[in-house]
């Protein structure tokens, strides 16, 4: 990203699965670094983590460490990020934040960059980055929205365990190499064993039998579209993957559209990649994604039920677009608008 500024950036949060890939997202981008610091728990304080071919040791995170740095990006749990959110950005940080404590205030932009980049001009200091699985659907969906509407979307994940964190994905491994071994796998990190299982739940339950993630979803995809009426409902489920969230989505669209055309038209969009010949057995999965930054969509065809729709399956790197590159590509393009704080030239 071309620019003479350099800029002092701070990551909370940095020995999770999430900072460690901001970290390595940085230095791939060739992010304008002057200095950047890494911020962990109080266990953690004093060891050191990767960056750009080099080492950083973690600090302690308080009301004097956090002040002093252009951008700060959150990559720990909400309470951190309501506590020291705003001391960032009241020192006049741009905050980007990974955690759901920003995400539905009102005067917080929720952002994908290549959905609603125009957003990120009204932050006040904070900017608030999506679910893992809000951020690729909302990218399938921006495109035909503008093309032909979009009345309603059905929509079931099939989340990978990286996206509760490294003890689940630990787990799971353990369960994994038990069975394998005919021993009996410890359940602790979720709610059921998940190796050699799907579990349809997880999350704190909500009203009416949906749960937290499923709500994330809905609402935060009618705030990124800017449409707070959108017809969505979803299902979420943990499945016994690593790394790459999946999702099977129906959109209902208010003008007809073939599958050909939606395949031109994503493959057209930023950020998207048409993987999409099962005859030839050609369609995204998690183990082929793992790794790569696009989101990629296949199995485009009519929904049968109904003149105006449209089935179609997509997968990402629930690390990297779901999480770490989405607050780095915020970080840029906030650059490139003018709408960050005080630099160093």
């Amino acid at each position: 990203m071309p620019t003479s500024k350099r800029l002092n950036v701070a990551v909370v949060g940095a020995t999770g699965m999430v900072g460690n890939e901001m970290l390595r997202i940085l230095a791939e981008r060739k992010f304008p670094v002057e200095k950047v610091r890494a911020f962990a728990s109080e266990r953690s304080i004093g060891m050191k983590v990767a960056f750009n071919g080099d080492t950083i040791v973690l600090e302690r995170l308080d009301e004097a460490s956090v002040k002093g740095s252009d951008v700060v990006m959150f990559a720990a749990g909400a309470d951190i990020s309501l506590m020291y959110g705003p001391i960032a950005a009241e020192a006049g940080a741009l905050v980007i934040d990974k955690s759901s404590a920003w995400r539905m205030k009102e005067n917080v932009p929720l952002v994908v960059p290549e959905v609603n980049p125009e957003d990120i001009k009204d932050n006040e200091g904070i900017i608030a980055s999506p679910n893992c699985t809000t951020i690729p659907l909302t990218m399938v969906l921006e495109p035909i929205r503008k093309k032909v509407g979009v009345e309603r979307v059905i929509v079931s994940t099939y989340q990978a365990a990286s996206g509760a964190g490294r003890v689940l994905a630990n787990e799971l491994a353990d369960q994994t190499k038990a069975i394998a071994e005919n021993r009996r796998p410890e359940v602790q990190a979720t709610t059921h064993q998940l190796a050699y299982n799907v579990i349809p739940g997880g999350w704190q339950a909500q009203s009416y039998g949906y749960n937290e993630e499923e709500l994330k979803l809905v609402n935060e995809s009618r705030k990124i579209l800017h449409d707070p009426e959108l017809k969505i409902v979803a299902t979420c489920v943990r499945v016994p993957v690593q790394i790459g969230h999946s999702e099977s989505v129906i959109i209902e669209t208010t003008e007809e559209i073939e599958p050909d055309d939606v395949r031109t038209l994503l493959g057209q969009a930023p950020g998207i990649v048409i993987e999409d010949d099962p005859m030839a057995r050609i369609y995204p999965t998690p183990l082929h994604v793992a790794g790569h930054d696009d989101v990629y969509v296949g199995r485009i065809r009519k929904d049968l039920s109904s003149k105006n729709g449209i089935a179609l399956w997509i997968v990402s790197d629930n690390l990297r677009k779901g999480a770490a590159l989405n607050a780095v590509q915020i970080a840029e393009q906030a650059i490139e608008l003018g709408a960050l704080g005080a630099v160093k030239a």
